[in-house]
């Protein structure tokens, strides 16, 4: 069964191809992810790995926690599960909308 790492404190000079051979050094590598910013592209400084099996992510986490990469200590530790976002796209559960919101509320013309 696959594990997801959060991989934090990255260069912005690192590439995918970068983190998939660093930690391959502790196992097989599903999946590489660096995220980037959706306005601009650049990397926001964080991303993924997702290991083959959950020891080799725990390999992974013991090895490369702390070590410097690129000028930088990398910040290794499991993914935590994204939030589940609830019906309504994603205002989510904000409150009501401007106008009350509540029966035969809402937006007025």
């Amino acid at each position: 069964m696959a594990a997801k790492l959060f991989v934090g404190n990255l260069s912005f000079q690192a590439t995918e191809e970068d983190l998939r051979e660093l930690f391959a050094q502790a196992g097989n590598v599903e999946t590489v992810r660096i995220i980037t910013d959706q306005f601009t592209g650049r990397p926001r400084g964080f991303g993924f790995v997702e290991m083959a099996t959950k020891e080799e992510a725990t390999k992974a986490i013991e090895m490369l926690n702390g070590r410097l990469f690129r000028d930088r200590n990398l910040v290794v530790d499991e993914a935590r599960p994204q939030p589940q976002r609830g019906p309504g796209g994603p205002r989510g559960d904000r409150g009501p909308r401007p106008g009350g919101g509540g029966p035969g509320g809402g937006w007025r013309r």
